[in-house]
């Protein structure tokens, strides 16, 4: 279920959909890079202002799931217009900064966003583009990355599968909400 805050600022109702903390995993593919199953935490908050502030942590995963190393760090801040298109200023922990923008798709809260500017310091590896797409499925958050460098054209590269993550704070507030329910919880269920 989509829940919209109430201090949310009107013009960011459209990405409600990504508020919140979301945790998962999924699997990095590109030429040059070894192929690794990755496990990710993304958070989508917000302040009253008209943005969403995104931060983004993957690392590698061994064949148990259990963390190996840090993959890639993203941190950055979404907006949309009146007419849902949707701008996106992010950097990357590789020395990259991007500008990204893109659209709402029509009835669905999914996004399509492609670069339009990529800065890259020294230290940044090859790169000049990429697209993303993003999308609420039954509950979860799916995404998929595609990028393009001087040598390998524009292809998917990592792709995820995320879950809300429920904090103490909503845990706690859960509980105060629960009303009457039955001691032995099963009349909950009749």
């Amino acid at each position: 279920m989509i829940e919209i805050p109430s201090d949310l600022n009107p013009s960011l109702v459209p990405l409600a959909f990504l508020l919140g903390n979301w945790a998962g995993a999924g699997v990095t593919d590109f030429p040059g890079a070894e192929k690794a199953n990755f496990g990710q935490e993304v958070s989508f908050t917000h302040d009253g202002r008209d943005f969403i502030e995104y931060r983004s942590y993957t690392w590698v995963l061994d064949a148990e799931g259990n963390k190996v190393k840090p993959l890639e760090t993203e941190s950055g801040f979404w907006r949309v217009d009146k007419d849902r298109k949707v701008e996106v200023v992010m950097v990357r922990d590789d020395g990259v900064v991007e500008v990204w923008y893109g659209e709402l798709a029509d009835k669905k809260p999914q996004i399509d966003l492609v670069t339009d500017a990529v800065a890259r310091t020294p230290a940044a590896g090859p790169y000049t583009g990429g697209k993303r797409l993003y999308g609420y499925v039954k509950g979860d958050l799916m995404w998929v990355g595609e990028k393009q460098t001087p040598e390998v054209p524009l292809r998917p590269y990592m792709s995820a599968q995320l879950k809300k993550v429920v904090t103490p704070e909503e845990v706690a507030d859960m509980a105060r909400n629960l009303g009457d329910l039955p001691d032995d919880g099963i009349a909950f269920f009749k």
